[in-house]
């Protein structure tokens, strides 16, 4: 082990995709996670919902409830900054630089708002003209209520959408051929890519629906919720989280972080902070390139295809 800042108090990245996960999300643009978040997890979530609408004078339970920067809400939820159950998949596309872009909490009762057509992310320049195949935006979505049919306030999204940058219904409520409305069990959860063209169907049913959504992205993309964080919380946080969150005072630093910010985590089957036989000894570790997972497969896939 190395004596680089932060090595020694680094841990390995938590689970990421597996082969199988990555070529269905790569091919259709979604994921869905059946049973992955548990039971007693769930309730306490429903629990910090329930809290932060009490405290917000805004709170109407007719209608849509939305506030965003959610971890810093409720003590309960900032273990969602790092939660192992999700964030290794952020990690295995974005690596070191890997930042909680955005954090924010649902509740979308009977006949409130629901989304048109869209894709995440800039809309009169999309992210997929600078990534054609990756994500600049990976969005993982907590559901906590049970939504077992249609018309309960269902993400519904377009498989293999995100490869095109038009479609018809953009701008619009309308179904389109192929969409698949999401009936979700609570405690699954949605890992969704920024460019798959989604929509919410209208709740017409007595359950108000209660999810939390995380999305991530690479550092040097603008967070979505946030300018920077209160320090005081920030010096509350674990390692893990503080960094995550790159609640930096120069912009600038979020495109290059501080040496201390690395390694955000380990390789999580070697344990080393570093690519082995890349650079020389002299190069400083948060000036180093670290492979990400997807990374590889990628190039696995183009040796194949030679």
């Amino acid at each position: 082990m190395h004596d680089d800042s932060g090595t020694q108090e680094a841990k390995p990245a938590p689970p990421g995709f597996t082969r199988e996960q990555w070529e269905r999300f790569d091919r259709e643009g979604y994921l869905v996670i059946e049973d992955a978040i548990e039971p007693e997890a769930v309730r306490r979530y429903r629990e910090a919902l329930a809290r932060i609408a009490s405290r917000n004078p805004k709170y109407r339970r007719e209608a849509f409830f939305g506030p965003q920067n959610a971890v810093t809400l409720d003590a309960e939820l900032e273990e969602l900054i790092d939660h192992p159950r999700h964030t290794g998949f952020a990690y295995d596309l974005y690596g070191e630089l890997t930042k909680l872009h955005l954090s924010q909490l649902l509740m979308r009762p009977r006949n409130s708002s629901h989304n048109i057509w869209h894709p995440d992310g800039a809309r009169a320049l999309p992210f997929q003209v600078f990534s054609p195949r990756l994500p600049l935006q990976f969005k993982v979505g907590y559901w906590l209520t049970d939504l077992p049919r249609a018309r309960m306030g269902n993400l519904t999204v377009l498989p293999r959408s995100h490869r095109m940058q038009y479609m018809n219904g953009y701008d619009t409520h309308e179904p389109v051929e192929g969409e698949h409305v999401l009936c979700l069990k609570a405690g699954a959860m949605t890992l969704l890519h920024c460019s798959t063209w989604h929509r919410v169907e209208p709740n017409e049913s007595e359950t108000i629906r209660e999810n939390l959504f995380l999305s991530y992205c690479p550092a040097w993309i603008n967070p979505e919720d946030r300018y920077t964080n209160d320090p005081a919380w920030l010096a509350k946080l674990t390692r893990e989280r503080r960094i995550l969150m790159r609640s930096y005072g120069h912009p600038y630093t979020n495109t290059k972080p501080p040496a201390e910010d690395f390694p955000l985590f380990l390789d999580r089957a070697s344990g080393a902070d570093r690519d082995p036989g890349v650079y020389r000894e002299h190069v400083e570790l948060h000036r180093r390139k670290r492979v990400t997972q997807v990374e590889r497969w990628l190039a696995e896939e183009a040796k194949q295809s030679l």
